[in-house]
């Protein structure tokens, strides 16, 4: 089975809510899922993070604290025969807003739980408890 690991970063506001972004149909994986900021893993995990929320958000590394890095996440895909390895963050943001690239058509600030009602990338309520604040 394939093995690729990548970032997953949780970006959260204020008032407790966190960014979800449906991802478009120009991505290679999970077209019109919701996920978090993501990206494969290129450098060391945190780098690759602020790179990741840079080039979807346009937020940069001084819009955000870093509140807590999760524990990898295992995440086994069967219909790509892939197993991925999640590197998930949770980042506060100072200034919520927030301008999309190409890779997402749309964004959504919600309340954690809600994450289990969507459709959304394999496992990514695994990797949000890998860093929520329980």
């Amino acid at each position: 089975m394939d093995e690729k690991h990548v970032v997953t970063c949780f970006l959260k506001r204020w008032d407790g809510k966190v960014l979800i972004m449906k991802r478009s149909e120009k991505v290679g994986t999970y077209r019109g899922k919701w996920g978090g900021v993501a990206g494969y893993l290129e450098n060391e995990p945190l780098k690759q993070a602020y790179k990741e929320i840079e080039e979807e958000t346009g937020l940069k590394k001084e819009d955000v604290e870093l509140i807590k890095e999760g524990k990898p996440v295992e995440v086994i895909d069967e219909n790509l025969g892939r197993k991925w390895i999640v590197h998930p963050f949770l980042f506060y943001v100072k200034n919520p807003q927030i301008r999309i690239d190409w890779e997402h058509t749309e964004i959504k600030w919600i309340e954690p739980k809600e994450i289990k009602n969507l459709p959304t990338v394999p496992g990514l309520y695994d990797a949000w408890e890998s860093v929520s604040e329980k």
